[in-house]
């Protein structure tokens, strides 16, 4: 009896844990720290925060974080911030996947003279993993989550991974 609840609660535990060890290491090996990372455990008030999402359109359009401004990554613009939030004290959270696009969008934010800007250690997938609510629209709350690929999409554990943004049904893992 005690080997079988071992073996249950091993299998419930240990793909999370496994994800959150590959994270880790995935954030080690992408990112240089240069914005001080929040986690998904001290973002329990967003109401005083900008939330910028820093994903590609289709991502977003997938699910986001309830009232994030899309600014995107390849086509960001700095004006655009200026434009969302005028006092550069205003603390702001940037996040896409994981935290890797999001750092260099800090970074920029940051060079503008923004001096509250902290980036969401795991991003949108690290908040799904913990049960989080992510949103289709600003009013319609979603399981799916856009996985980028399947290679990243491995640190996704919870929410419904969603490969191709024109289609809201989820892929299949191979």
């Amino acid at each position: 009896m005690r080997f079988l609840l071992s073996v249950i609660l091993l299998f419930a535990f240990g793909q999370t844990t496994l994800a959150q060890g590959k994270l880790d290491r995935t954030l080690k090996r992408f990112n240089k720290e240069s914005v001080p990372y929040i986690y998904v455990e001290e973002l329990t008030e967003t109401d005083n925060i900008v939330l910028l999402d820093t994903r590609k359109k289709e991502e977003y359009a997938v699910s986001h974080l309830q009232n994030a401004i899309w600014v995107g990554h390849k086509k960001f613009e700095q004006d655009s911030v200026n434009r969302y939030v005028p006092d550069k004290n205003t603390p702001i959270v940037v996040y896409c996947s994981i935290g890797v696009r999001s750092e260099n969008i800090g970074e920029q934010l940051q060079n503008a003279g923004y001096t509250n800007v902290k980036n969401l250690y795991g991003g949108i997938f690290e908040w799904k993993n913990h049960g989080n609510p992510v949103y289709s629209s600003e009013t319609t709350e979603t399981d799916s989550v856009h996985a980028f690929n399947k290679h990243w999409g491995k640190l996704l554990t919870k929410g419904i991974k969603v490969y191709d943004a024109q289609d809201s049904a989820p892929a299949k893992e191979e």
